[in-house]
């Protein structure tokens, strides 16, 4: 195919479990913009979650917080936020059943509750540092995205009773809060109209339940090896195992490597 864009996920498409990016798949997103092709990440983490990863892969444009915060070149272009008395809402049900929350913007993130089990176990398979306690961070300041740390199957009051945001599942303790309709698709549909780029001429990789909506959106959707079972039906091909150069196999089967 003739693709302009690629975007990547990072968390099981980029990096793998132990969060190292491979040789292989470093490698890949070289000769990719060596042939002229945009590449960008397309990610749930917070824009200081992926700097580190961006730099090392010269990527400068991004889809971050699943949507609600894009950084095209350098220089934000679309932003979305969740509102305050929405979240003072689902904090007061989140204390009743003793449910800890993280509150990120594009700059910072904090917990309502200190120390407590699921947010550190949480950010620890991310391998990233725990947030610092601050009862009052969404009051104060803006919020992109939220994560409402509860055990799996302790969500369906949140998701029955919460109609203007939505909850997307990514570790056995936490789950995205996003803007009712916030998505990766979302955010790389505002990304593709600033670049004057259609949704066919663009490419993506994911692995988890948070990228069903951007494989489905763009032209050719690739799932990896590893992903998810509920994101394998939204994905237009497999490649391999994000361990067995998933993404420089993706990449040949679409003839752009």
């Amino acid at each position: 195919m003739s693709a302009k864009i690629v975007f990547f996920d990072v968390d099981g498409t980029l990096l793998n479990d132990n969060k190292q990016l491979p040789a292989d798949a470093k490698e890949a997103v070289r000769l990719l913009k060596a042939q002229g092709i945009r590449t960008a990440i397309a990610t749930g983490r917070a824009p200081y979650h992926l700097k580190d990863l961006a730099a090392e892969l010269g990527i400068d444009t991004y889809v971050s917080f699943n949507g609600s915060y894009v950084v095209c070149e350098g220089k934000v272009i679309y932003e979305d936020t969740l509102k305050t008395e929405t979240l003072a809402e689902i904090e007061a049900m989140a204390d009743a059943r003793s449910h800890p929350l993280v509150f990120l913007n594009a700059e910072e993130f904090s917990s309502n509750r200190d120390n407590h089990p699921y947010v550190l176990d949480a950010f620890s398979h991310l391998k990233l540092a725990i947030p610092p306690y601050d009862p009052d961070f969404y009051r104060k300041k803006t919020v992109h995205q939220g994560f409402l740390c509860c055990p799996e199957g302790e969500e369906k009051d949140f998701v029955d009773t919460f109609a203007d945001v939505s909850f997307v599942r990514w570790h056995p303790y936490a789950m995205d809060i996003l803007p009712r309709n916030g998505s990766k698709a979302r955010g790389i549909e505002a990304l593709l109209h600033h670049l004057g780029i259609a949704a066919a001429d663009a490419v993506a990789f994911g692995d988890g339940r948070n990228d069903k909506e951007m494989l489905a959106f763009v032209g050719i959707g690739i799932a990896m090896g590893n992903a998810h079972e509920e994101l394998k039906p939204y994905a237009d091909l497999m490649t391999k195992h994000v361990d067995e150069g998933g993404i420089r196999h993706g990449l040949e089967m679409i003839g752009l490597l």
